[in-house]
């Protein structure tokens, strides 16, 4: 009985601290951002993403190419196009949703936040309107075929109500 329970107690302890090493890992990764040097929104999402513990490093010289080169179409565009660890995060994407995207790792471009929503981090200007985080599966992905990966604003529904709605309010990841 005493080591089928140091066995238990070993195993759940290694699975802690290698959640944990998983969890600081995801939060360390280093993302690179390309976007204009004069552009102040762009400015404060790599503020955001560095208060949620990312390191930024800043390339002030457009993100046409980078956005192109990763294969995302003009329509899912944005100001800035951030790589980080293989994936393209294009736009106002907040940082909780990188994270999770670095967690799950699909296999996918990244995520994009298309156009400039008030109210994503980077945007907060007072307005705040609904928008969606999309999921970018393969190179070329219009906005049409790209998936919703999360929603934010005053329209977003509230838990009682997403289990009526159909799954495209929530992670498509976390519903497989």
């Amino acid at each position: 009985m005493k080591i089928q329970f140091n066995r238990f107690f070993t195993r759940s302890l290694l699975t802690a601290v290698l959640a944990g090493v998983a969890g600081v890992a995801a939060a360390t990764t280093t993302v690179e951002v390309y976007k204009s040097p004069t552009c102040g929104c762009c400015a404060k999402w790599v503020d955001h993403m560095r208060d949620n513990g990312f390191t930024v490093n800043i390339h002030d010289t457009g993100n046409d190419e980078t956005r192109a080169e990763a294969g995302i179409l003009p329509e899912l565009g944005s100001c800035h196009t951030a790589m980080i660890d293989g994936y393209a995060i294009e736009g106002h994407v907040p940082a909780s949703d990188v994270k999770q995207l670095l967690k799950e790792r699909p296999r996918a471009v990244g995520l994009s936040a298309p156009g400039m929503p008030h109210g994503s981090p980077g945007m907060e200007t007072g307005r705040v309107d609904t928008y969606n985080v999309l999921l970018i599966r393969k190179p070329g992905d219009k906005r049409s075929a790209a998936e919703i990966y999360n929603r934010y604003g005053p329209d977003k529904p509230q838990p009682a109500e997403k289990a009526s709605e159909s799954n495209t309010t929530q992670s498509i990841l976390k519903l497989k």
